[in-house]
């Protein structure tokens, strides 16, 4: 099941010098970074804002902007035109289709494999947590899985190093689809409103539009 409602926009306009800023490493030499210190670095990502582009597994490109409150809670708003919102909160994903006033679809965060970095303690040591661990080029590449329900699909999370900051994540379903997050920079620890995360005030109001 994908986290994300998939996109339809082709991406024939998009400028590739975009993508690759946003995947652009930090000076310095290459090193793998240990599990222990991504684990500490997630956990220490309480709150976070920044921009993003979403590749989706057809190929087609998205952009928008995202909010993260560890633990638990994400939300994506995307640009025009495509104008979906996804939301997870209260330990369930809520996608919202712009052009509807009915409710979203709703399915358990835990279905999705971004579950494993809004958790409220990430241990990517973990027995049969992560599938496999390596330094490629200037990033740190981690792919994982939940250990209890491995079906669920896998998220592999790329980091750079000087400091740590994640850079992008790959999401597979557990249908097989795959979906590519690329962060733009994020700017940490800042105060985010409840109401960003609020299901239940967003559903009505839509409803009451």
């Amino acid at each position: 099941m994908a986290y994300i409602v998939p996109m339809h926009r082709r991406a024939l306009l998009v400028s590739l010098a975009a993508l690759a800023l946003a995947l652009a490493p930090r000076a310095g030499r290459a090193v793998a970074i240990p599990l222990d210190a991504l684990s500490a670095y997630v956990n220490g990502l309480t709150t976070a804002e920044t921009t993003f582009t979403q590749v989706n597994g057809d190929g087609t490109l998205a952009t928008g902007r995202l909010w993260l409150h560890r633990p638990g809670r994400i939300r994506f708003e995307y640009d025009p035109p495509d104008g979906a919102l996804v939301i997870a909160a209260g330990g369930q994903v809520a996608v919202f289709d712009p052009k509807s006033n009915q409710p979203p679809e709703q399915y358990p965060l835990a279905r999705t494999p971004l579950g494993l970095i809004l958790a409220a303690n990430v241990d990517l040591a973990r027995a049969r947590m992560v599938l496999s661990h390596r330094e490629e080029g200037p990033t740190t590449r981690v792919l994982a899985q939940d250990p209890e329900r491995p079906e669920y699909g896998t998220i592999e999370l790329v980091f750079t190093a000087g400091p740590v900051e994640l850079r992008q994540w790959i999401v597979r379903d557990d249908a097989g689809a795959e979906t590519t997050v690329i962060l733009g920079a994020l700017v940490r620890g800042g105060a985010i409103p409840a109401r960003t995360f609020d299901l239940e005030a967003e559903i009505g109001r839509r409803q009451n539009r």
